[in-house]
């Protein structure tokens, strides 16, 4: 039997542990950054783009994404990079090997990570193929900073995120076919895509 001394501690306790549920099942409380996939323009530098023939409800089933885009940007002489961005409160699913359904089948291996571009200072996963001419790159964003290592962060952030609003990811991705091999990725064309959609993105 339980001392009523006890009863008070217990109760605090059960009331702790209901908060995260009451907040994220009952409540579904999320925060808004005024930030969207919308504000990046169409056209980035001397690049056109057009939107992918993905459904409209892709993103969501893959992602959890609730604003996203996924466009091809083409230059006049006809080099393209494929450029997805999505926005989710499920961050695990943003950031645990996007490749494997944004590159599906092209066996793109993690072959480093780097920082580029002064304003912002970018932190970048560079993904290949070792035998074939694709490249790929993605960079995160959440609470409008740059995320250099995803599972650390969740781990920083997991208890303040039990006990506060949801705030989502961003993921950017970009893919480039047909680059020379031995490509210096900050002078690829995707890097300058990936730079500019990031710019336009953040530019509220």
């Amino acid at each position: 039997m339980m001392s009523t001394r006890q009863a008070l501690p217990v109760i605090i306790l059960i009331m702790s542990a209901l908060i995260p549920t009451i907040i994220h099942s009952y409540l579904n409380l999320k925060t808004d950054d005024n930030l969207s996939t919308r504000q990046i323009s169409q056209v980035l530098g001397s690049y056109v783009s057009k939107p992918t023939q993905r459904k409209a409800e892709w993103g969501e089933d893959t992602f959890a994404c609730y604003d996203w885009i996924e466009r091809i940007y083409t230059n006049q002489q006809g080099k393209s990079v494929r450029l997805f961005v999505g926005r989710s409160y499920d961050h695990k699913r943003l950031y645990h090997h996007p490749e494997l359904a944004l590159s599906y089948g092209k066996d793109l291996r993690m072959i480093g990570e780097i920082k580029y571009s002064e304003q912002p200072n970018i932190p970048v996963k560079l993904l290949a193929n070792e035998t074939k001419p694709v490249i790929a790159a993605y960079a995160l964003i959440y609470d409008k900073q740059f995320v250099e290592n995803a599972i650390t962060h969740q781990l920083m952030t997991s208890i303040v995120q039990l006990i506060t609003p949801r705030k989502p990811m961003t993921l950017f991705y970009v893919e480039e076919e047909n680059t020379p091999e031995k490509s210096i990725f900050t002078e690829t064309d995707a890097a300058f895509i990936l730079e500019k959609a990031i710019k336009d993105f953040l530019t509220v």
